[in-house]
Parts: structure tokens; C-alpha cells; sequence
């Protein structure tokens, strides 16, 4: 069964919702995203990320999305440093609200964004990192079809520690719903 996952940028009267997921998901996401400053957790905050990304949308050096399960706010996927010319390349992070975890949305997130940034966003690699502790992440992205390059030593500075993250990718090539 398909889940009604969708897509889509968010708009700045959403910030409070995506405030409200951030602070209820504070403490479930903290061992795997970089620190955040208390900034970042209120409704200026989140506007301003929201400004941020409908900039980087209108510049072509982002596509972030909200998503949604049933038209309620669930999480949030994007594909951050696109980088054009010879790499034509993005790295894509992604959250999905504790409660929603293990059932399906991630990958079908992850799946929705894929598919943007090889046919909208004309992206030929699309690469992420994740810590190798964080199994379900990794399972969302193997379920996708990203394959393991390797492992980069202290690569991001997760939570105030550097960690060790595996390096997973995907092109246009491997991609087999790309036109």
C-alpha cells in the first residue's frame, strides 16, 4: 500500500508547526544532527529557515520540502550544497516526527526528493552522510538505492562531537525512475 506521503516548500505561516515539530523531536534527534543553538527553536527561528529555504529554492542551491502524511507536517527532507558545474551534485538530510518513525515515510520522502533533484533539479549525485550507528536512517537510504562509498573519519560535528560518518550516493545513472 502506497503511503500519502507528499511534498512540498514550505510557506512561512507554517513556521509554527514546524516549531512545534522541532521542540516535540528536540531531544529524540539530538544524537544525530549538529548542534543547534536555542535560536533555532523558536518561531523566528524556524521562519528564518523557512526564508532560507525558499531562497536557496529561488537561487538553485537548495530544495527543501516539508513533509506531509494526510496534509499534517510530519517532517522535513532537502537537498542542501547543490553545487553546479562539473559536480551538479546536493546532499540531502532529512527528519521524520518520532511518532511516524518505521513506517515508511522517511523512504518515501527520501524517494520523493530523490526523484525532485534528478528530473526538477537536474542533479546528477546525490550524496548523504550518516552516522553508522543510525541503522534506520541507513535502512532508508539502502531502500532508496544509495550505495556505500566509504567511511569519512570526523566528518561532522554531531551533537559538539566529531563523528565518523558513512559515505552513501546515488546518480542520475543508478536512479531508476530518472527521465
Amino acid at each position: 500500500m502506497t503511503l500519502p506521503v507528499t511534498l512540498r516548500p514550505l510557506k512561512l505561516e507554517e513556521a509554527e508547526a514546524l516549531l512545534g515539530l522541532r521542540i516535540k523531536n528536540r531531544a529524540f534527534l539530538a544524537p544525530f544532527e549538529p548542534y543547534r543553538p536555542e535560536s533555532a527553536y523558536t518561531l523566528t527561528g524556524q521562519r528564518q529557515q523557512i526564508a532560507a529555504d525558499q531562497e536557496g529554492l529561488t537561487n538553485d542551491k537548495r530544495f527543501a520540502f516539508g513533509i506531509y502524511l494526510g496534509g499534517e507536517l510530519v517532517g522535513r527532507v532537502s537537498l542542501d550544497n547543490v553545487v553546479r558545474g562539473a559536480w551538479q551534485n546536493a546532499t540531502i538530510g532529512y527528519f521524520v516526527d518520532q511518532e511516524r518513525n518505521g513506517h515508511g515515510i522517511g523512504t518515501e520522502a527520501v524517494r520523493a526528493a530523490v526523484q525532485y533533484g534528478f528530473n526538477e533539479g537536474r542533479l546528477h549525485r546525490i550524496q548523504a552522510g550518516v552516522m553508522p550507528r543510525n541503522r534506520a536512517s541507513i535502512r532508508v537510504l539502502e531502500k532508496v538505492g544509495f550505495r556505500l562509498e566509504g567511511v569519512a573519519l570526523r566528518y561532522l560535528q554531531i551533537n559538539r562531537v566529531w563523528e565518523d560518518h558513512n559515505m552513501y550516493a546515488i546518480t542520475a545513472e543508478e536512479w531508476p525512475q530518472a527521465t
